[in-house]
């Protein structure tokens, strides 16, 4: 049901809804940017480049990424939304001879509740599409080791599905409503359910996220000690310290979203959702997941990919490095895998 009011006392609602908006809109021109800075490279090392299961996934993140940006502008931004409500009301008045007094009558909430299913599903795919590379840089890092691979598909799996199962719990306490309050589009989401499970797939993203990094550190100090012992650094030190750099940028990224959604819980800022400084909490925090999402996953496979092509560009004897590769059973070239 669509409620239309004018009554002051949702105001600090508008504002709070209307300073989000722009954290995202910021959010999604920084994605818009990043893609826009990266395309020269992205054709050169993804599109002109053998397809493997990594181009799947890079494109997944990439481009899945504008699409979430858009569906959340579309869904947030009160300007965005508004007109083509009223246009679709302007049509319901036409048709059924209704004022806008009885606009309130009709269920008009569905493209309300599509945008924010399609927007909540679309960063889960994404989120499986990021543990999968990072799947893939284990075993790489580890040498193909069976046992590494078979250890982390599981309990990867285990988190998915796991949260896979709380968020389509979530969802049958979820409801949607649309508000005309002084004449702005609001699209709100309520959750009736325990606020703890509805932050569950954060808690075990986070672990997962901390198992990843413990597995990559621990296999990182032991070559960095092999290396030292033999008193030699080369190829081998240098793409270890790529992949070490692009993991911890993005962990870091990750874990600053954690700790933003996870204080979302706080008494002082769960009370009133829709404060000041509850909205700017929160656009931060969106800030942040678009940028760990949709810059940093993408850029966990073109900066290996780059780093190869430096390689390749520089030696011809970087084709002989096969130890590390994103691709199965092949020399390393600009067309691996990452």
């Amino acid at each position: 049901m669509t409620l239309v009011s004018n009554d002051p006392s949702w105001w600090p609602l508008i504002n709070g809804t209307l300073i989000s908006s722009y954290f995202i809109v910021a959010a999604s021109a920084a994605v818009m940017y990043d893609w826009a800075l990266t395309f020269a490279q992205e054709v050169e090392l993804v599109w002109r480049q053998r397809w493997s299961l990594m181009t799947i996934l890079y494109l997944c993140g990439r481009y899945l990424g504008i699409i979430y940006a858009v569906v959340i502008m579309l869904g947030v931004s009160p300007e965005i939304r508004r007109p083509a409500f009223q246009q679709s009301q302007r049509q319901r008045q036409g048709e059924r001879g209704s004022s806008p007094a009885h606009w309130g009558q009709y269920n008009d909430h569905h493209s309300c509740f599509i945008t924010y299913l399609i927007s909540d599903w679309m960063g889960v795919v994404v989120e499986v599409s990021l543990g999968v590379i990072m799947i893939t840089r284990l075993h790489a890092m580890y040498q193909r080791s069976r046992k590494v691979l078979i250890l982390v598909v599981v309990i990867f799996l285990s988190v998915n599905i796991t949260c896979g199962v709380i968020v389509a719990i979530t969802m049958r306490y979820t409801s949607v409503e649309e508000l005309i309050l002084s004449g702005t589009y609001q699209c709100i989401i309520h959750f009736e359910g325990n606020a703890i499970l509805h932050s569950m797939p954060w808690i075990l993203g986070t672990v997962w996220e901390v198992l990843a990094l413990c597995l990559a550190v621990c296999i990182a100090l032991k070559h960095f000690r092999e290396l030292r012992r033999q008193s030699s650094g080369g190829i081998m030190g240098d793409l270890f310290t790529v992949l070490m750099k692009t993991h911890v940028v993005y962990f870091a990224s990750f874990v600053a979203v954690s700790c933003f959604q996870l204080s979302l819980l706080f008494p002082t800022i769960s009370a009133n959702p829709y404060s000041l400084e509850a909205q700017i909490y929160t656009g931060v925090s969106q800030v942040f997941m678009f940028v760990q999402m949709f810059v940093l996953g993408p850029r966990l496979i073109l900066g290996v990919r780059e780093y190869h092509a430096k390689i390749v560009a520089d030696s011809d004897a970087a084709t002989a490095m096969t130890s590390i590769v994103f691709q199965q059973r092949v020399h390393v070239s600009t067309s691996s895998s990452v």
